[in-house]
């Protein structure tokens, strides 16, 4: 170390003033040129190591950079494992909101399906027994004077006559629809029938219609003759 060499210097200047107190000048003179050829040596070894002591700290701090910045580029990937961990977090709750609304997809178009068979089945009952009406018109007309139109909203209108004898154009008339249920409903009757409700009941258990238009005619000419 630099103490040392001071140190060892002085040491030197000492040997070299006791030396020179006891010894001739030739002696002397080969002590000089000893001691130069040490100083050079000494010279050489510092300068030697002085610069391995300057490099030896340049190389600290490149290590402490390279420490500094192998700390930033820990923390860096630090943020980016906390910014992946929260990117996944989300993806995975968007891909269960994505199943949830698939499987809420899913119910809906079997519901919709289901509520399109039920719709469909009534509709092709509803719409069989408009037919069996429609057949049933022209032998109701022939044997009960009975006229049967189609109006609004799918519905027919039964028109009696010939039930008054005083006025037998005087129309008697019920208007009979298919409801939601598949079931027959009578919307309107002019004059009312009391006992109307209970034939659309029997007519609902039985699925006799001719019997339920008779028994209607039959109650229009009890009104009559009262």
């Amino acid at each position: 170390t630099e103490d040392e060499i001071i140190l060892f210097e002085r040491e030197m200047k000492e040997f070299w003033t006791k030396l020179k107190s006891i010894h001739g000048t030739e002696q002397i003179n080969q002590t000089l040129a000893l001691r130069d050829s040490c100083k050079e040596s000494i010279k050489a070894l510092s300068e030697k190591w002085s610069n391995k002591l300057k490099e030896g700290d340049l190389m600290i701090d490149k290590i402490e950079q390279y420490s500094h910045e192998i700390l930033q580029q820990s923390q860096h990937i630090s943020e980016n494992q906390e910014r992946l961990t929260e990117i996944i977090s989300n993806l995975n709750q968007e891909e269960q909101q994505k199943k949830d609304l698939t499987d809420s997809i899913q119910e809906l178009k079997e519901e919709l399906m289901k509520k399109k068979e039920i719709i469909s089945s009534k509709n092709k009952a509803a719409k069989e027994r408009m037919e069996r009406l429609c057949k049933s018109k022209l032998l109701f007309e022939e044997r009960l004077g009975l006229e049967i139109r189609r109006i609004h909203n799918e519905q027919l209108q039964f028109v009696f006559r010939h039930i008054d004898h005083k006025d037998p154009d005087k129309p008697y008339v019920f208007t009979l629809s298919i409801n939601e249920q598949g079931d027959y409903e009578v919307t309107s009757c002019t004059p009312p029938l009391d006992c109307i409700e209970e034939f659309q009941l029997k007519v609902r258990e039985t699925n006799n219609f001719s019997a339920f238009v008779a028994n209607i005619r039959k109650a229009f000419t009890a009104l009559a003759y009262k």
